[in-house]
């Protein structure tokens, strides 16, 4: 049996959004914990020429909304990236898992050889639905992801590998 691009994208990438939900309440409880202005850790970064842990999850999300409705063949919501608080950062993810979950396996039929071109102020992509996938989306997803971990992780929080990967 074939591996499709729906099981390739939706099912792995709604596990790691349910698992970065969890780990945005475990650092809130650390937050409270150490009495910490949450802020400290919404606009965190690893180093000074690194986005904040917000845009980090904006860009997250944004891959996987972008990646799903492009790959079946229509395009991405707009969302403000406006998110200040826990609270926002969690109603990002929550939206971005229900739009995942909105979609069906036969939307992303013959999505591997889909026509896709992404245009940016600079410069102009244009992909296959498989290389937009395998060559683009997930690097992209997977780095924001990881570098929003390791914020978290980097000021403290308590969270190791499986809080990372979760689906448990």
């Amino acid at each position: 049996m074939a591996i499709s691009i729906y099981d390739i994208f939706v099912p792995p990438f709604t596990q790691m959004l349910e698992s970065l939900d969890k780990v945005l309440s475990k650092a809130e409880a650390d937050v409270a914990a150490r009495k910490i202005d949450p802020s400290v850790f919404i606009s965190g970064r690893l180093a000074p020429d690194m986005l904040p842990l917000k845009v980090q999850i904006q860009i997250m999300t944004d891959q996987a909304k972008g990646g799903a409705s492009r790959l079946a063949g229509m395009d991405p919501p707009k969302w403000a990236d406006d998110e200040a608080t826990f609270a926002d950062l969690h109603a990002r993810v929550a939206k971005t898992i229900a739009h995942l979950k909105s979609f069906k396996p036969a939307q992303f039929e013959g999505a591997e050889t889909r026509a896709i071109e992404l245009k940016f102020p600079n410069a102009t992509f244009n992909f296959t639905g498989k290389d937009y996938l395998l060559k683009f989306v997930t690097p992209n997803f997977y780095f924001h992801y990881t570098t929003a971990y390791a914020i978290l992780r980097h000021n403290g929080v308590q969270i190791g590998k499986g809080d990372f990967i979760g689906g448990r």
